[in-house]
């Protein structure tokens, strides 16, 4: 699994808000009404316009079906919420981990 740090192509905000209508069949109000429901968090270009990921999309397909399914906004943000924080723990122990080992190794040359 990528963690949200890594710059690969899947976490690159490259793509316009009329891309992410093709590939998901939503409209565009119903895009920016996620975004307004802090559900996604697309980026700007320098013009303004909404610049979405490839994860964007997958999310924005996941929420949509969870919607589908009868969940409320504030439950999926606490559902989005929740999975951020238990990432960035988990971020955090692998650099304690790291910073552990090479004070560890440093110590014993």
């Amino acid at each position: 699994m990528l963690s949200s740090s890594d710059n690969s192509y899947i976490h690159k905000k490259v793509i316009s808000i009329g891309t992410v209508c093709e590939l998901t069949g939503l409209s565009e109000r119903q895009i920016r009404y996620y975004e307004e429901r802090e559900l996604i968090f697309p980026k700007r270009s320098n013009k303004g316009n909404r610049k979405y990921s490839f994860s964007d999309v997958e999310a924005l397909m996941d929420i949509a079906n969870k919607m589908e399914d009868g969940l409320q906004t504030s439950d999926l943000r606490k559902e989005i919420t929740s999975k951020r924080l238990g990432e960035q723990k988990s971020e955090s122990k692998e650099q304690m981990i790291r910073g552990q080992l090479n004070a560890y190794f440093k110590r014993r040359q």
